[in-house]
């Protein structure tokens, strides 16, 4: 078939394969262009290996180190007829270019939530890697099911204590314009926590460590956004923040629980980014395009896989990791210093309906997007007809 982009709103509802592949071996390429990294993980787990943070991990992590992956991931696979997502065709690429450099990959599909997949994770560990040295945690979905008891919680994108009221950015209708979102419940910020918090990563940590898998000196680390003023009402100051506070419980509590398996277990709050979930929040397309502006400009914009080489190299394997008061390696600094905001904020004020293509990057957000899904990568021949059935 030929496949072009079919979207809906915030979402892209089918992916390419040769596109997909193609980013996939543009990161790999980035990473083999900085040499060799130096002492690293040598067996590595990523919750949440198929896209955006959790694959630039995986892909710094084989190609960086030469370290052994085993990715956890939920992809809905093609069929003769639909394409699979994008996650399913990253994953594909990602073990068809290990292959070659004859780098051990697996990966088990499958809710990541579920006690299940862990036990499964576990026996694929003790068999063909012995124990982990490296947890990365980058799972986002708006439910969960607590396999405790069965109950499923669905997060929700609302500020804390009282409504709020702000400029966004519609995708779909071009349009900008001021959108109030209601204050959040109890209930509401509870099931966000349940999702979004800090409960699976300890969970899975906890499997681990009882099944003896995790190596003496395993360091492991979730992907936080904290973003600064403009986006604190809708992050900081909102139920995604709620749900945050509780990563940095849960790192304490990794800890805690294993002191004398000396494991380090650290948030890492990266530089916003368009993903599938930021394109849902309301404020982030427009601020994502604003930021880009200013940071393109002034040389400083990084994606995915800069961002996670420099997280390797500078933080949890390099000796001047920047951490903050919360024990947080933060790698955000390029975006959430004081003066690149002040220059997003100038253009936050000025920013109408009339102006926003002016004075923004959406051309570049849009370009984002669509790479996501394996579309408009430069090389990449959209008119060719294309077997969607690709196998890991």
């Amino acid at each position: 078939m030929v496949i072009k982009p079919k979207v809906r709103g915030f979402i892209c509802t089918n992916a390419h394969p040769v596109g997909c592949a193609t980013s996939v071996e543009q990161q790999i390429a980035y990473i083999e262009e900085k040499g060799s990294l130096g002492d690293g993980p040598k067996n590595v787990l990523v919750i949440g290996s198929s896209t955006g943070y959790g694959l630039a991990s995986r892909i710094t992590s084989a190609f960086g180190y030469g370290a052994k992956t085993l990715g956890v991931c939920f992809e809905k696979a093609p069929t003769e007829r639909k394409t699979g997502t994008a996650g399913w065709y990253n994953t594909a690429a990602f073990h068809q270019q290990a292959s070659k450099k004859g780098l051990y990959a697996d990966t088990i599909n499958g809710d990541a939530f579920s006690d299940e997949i862990k036990a499964q994770t576990i026996d694929k560990i003790k068999a063909n890697m012995g124990k982990v040295d490296l947890v990365i945690y980058s799972l986002a979905s708006p439910r969960r099911t607590d396999p405790d008891t069965g109950v499923v919680y669905k997060s929700t994108l609302k500020p804390v204590g009282r409504e709020y009221t702000t400029k966004t950015y519609d995708t779909d209708k071009d349009k900008v314009h001021d959108v109030t979102l209601e204050a959040a419940n109890d209930d509401e910020i509870l099931n966000t926590i349940k999702v979004m918090g800090g409960e699976d990563w300890e969970r899975w940590m906890d499997k681990l460590a009882e099944a003896g898998v995790l190596a003496e000196g395993c360091k492991t680390t979730a992907y936080t956004y904290i973003g600064k003023a403009l986006t604190w009402p809708i992050y900081g100051q909102a139920t995604i923040g709620k749900a945050k506070e509780d990563l940095d419980r849960a790192a304490a509590a990794i800890i805690g629980k294993n002191t004398e398996l000396l494991v380090e277990a650290n948030v890492s709050s990266l530089k916003a980014l368009v993903t599938q979930a930021s394109s849902a929040i309301p404020v982030m397309p427009l601020y994502i395009s604003l930021m880009q502006e200013v940071m393109k400009r002034d040389g400083t914009h990084e994606g995915c896989i800069e961002q996670i080489h420099g997280l390797f190299t500078t933080c949890l394997f390099g000796d001047t990791p920047t951490l903050d008061e919360a024990n947080r390696y933060r790698m955000d600094g390029i975006e959430t210093n004081d003066v690149t905001q002040a220059k997003i904020q100038a253009l936050w004020d000025k920013v109408t309906q009339e102006n926003f293509h002016e004075l923004s990057d959406y051309a570049g957000y849009h370009h984002e997007f669509l790479k996501l899904f394996g579309f408009d990568i430069e090389g990449v021949d959209y008119e060719q007809d294309i077997d969607p059935l690709v196998k890991w």
